[in-house]
């Protein structure tokens, strides 16, 4: 288990983020096709992306062993959201970094000597490694980036959101999940090794993913003790508005609602369509009401739906505008 030890100054400086970077989520991707018993909610995504990889992903996938420790990429690559940023980062980190990211990866015999080459700094294996990680991302994860990110976005509001209403603490608790409690001023997550981690005033970075699927993972920078590590949190827990992030991606299509609005908020201006009370959106959107309520109440203000009071209840229904509105923009 990894106890991870926060102090009233980590708590304050605690802040969350949008995303772990583009060259993570690529690594995650390719770690997750060779999962055959991908959950429904990456079903359309593996269907379409499944036998696209060629020979030029083999450097990415030889750094993602079937067992043991994994490669930290947003360590060797940072939390950009671009990659040809996250390459350029590859391509000037340290030769000591790599060496600690690589040097207990469980390497297949056959690729060994490649990775003993990429630890002593070769060039033409890091230009390997930045090869495939472009081939990789332009099938498993730039078709879908746009509606990936309107996602990650909406996660961190809400992290924002619960941390106007009940601070970091209740935050840490939201976030727990089976393998992570919240113990102050402990998080506790279960792991192969033990470890107690003090954060010494660092304070922690709360970062939503996409395709890191099976529980919360505390990312520790390997060369910057001065840097607050980061907790990635699974961001899709299978909802019908979350399976639609692989629908028709890749196809040219004019700016649909979604894209303008926010999957979500879109979701919610065509359920208020014949009119729908508070908890009503929430649950068929399987959202929190307090989220519900602030869509609805952005919808407002832009003049899509009108709320009115029925007894202890609301009931938000759409504008003209708002049916306008869906009749001039197609739906992802």
């Amino acid at each position: 288990m990894k106890r991870i030890h926060f102090t009233a100054e980590d708590l304050a400086r605690t802040r969350v983020a949008t995303t772990i970077g583009v060259a993570a989520e690529t690594f995650d991707s390719v770690k997750l096709l060779k999962d055959r018993d991908a959950s429904l909610t990456f079903r359309r995504w593996y269907v379409s992306v499944r036998g696209r990889l060629g020979e030029q992903a083999g450097p990415l996938a030889a750094l993602i062993p079937q067992r043991g420790p994994l490669v930290d990429a947003m360590s060797l690559m940072g939390d950009t959201a671009s990659v040809d940023e996250a390459v350029d980062n590859l391509m000037a980190a340290p030769r000591a970094l790599l060496r600690l990211e690589l040097e207990n990866i469980d390497f297949r015999p056959a690729d060994r000597s490649w990775a003993q080459a990429l630890m002593d700094g070769d060039r033409e294996a890091r230009l390997q490694v930045a090869a495939a990680l472009r081939t990789c991302h332009s099938i498993t994860v730039a078709p879908y980036w746009s509606r990936m990110r309107s996602h990650l976005n909406e996660v961190r509001s809400g992290y924002v959101d619960t941390m106007a209403g009940g601070g970091v603490e209740q935050l840490l608790a939201a976030v727990c999940g089976p393998s992570v409690r919240w113990r102050p001023p402990v998080l506790e997550m279960a792991h192969p090794r033990h470890a107690d981690i003090h954060l010494n005033g660092r304070g922690l970075v709360i970062a939503p993913t996409l395709f890191s699927t099976q529980q919360v993972e505390f990312l520790q920078p390997s060369l910057d003790p001065a840097r607050a590590p980061v907790l990635a949190v699974p961001a899709l827990s299978g909802t019908s508005l979350e399976t639609a992030l692989w629908e028709g991606a890749g196809e040219p299509t004019p700016l649909s609602l979604d894209d303008l609005l926010g999957r979500t908020r879109a979701a919610v201006l065509r359920t208020a369509v014949g009119g729908c009370g508070t908890t009503e959106l929430a649950r068929r959107l399987n959202i929190s009401p307090a989220t519900a309520s602030h869509h609805t109440t952005v919808l407002r203000n832009a003049r899509l739906v009108t709320t009115r009071r029925e007894g202890k209840a609301v009931l938000h229904t759409i504008t003209s505008l708002g049916i306008a509105l869906l009749g001039h923009t197609p739906h992802n």
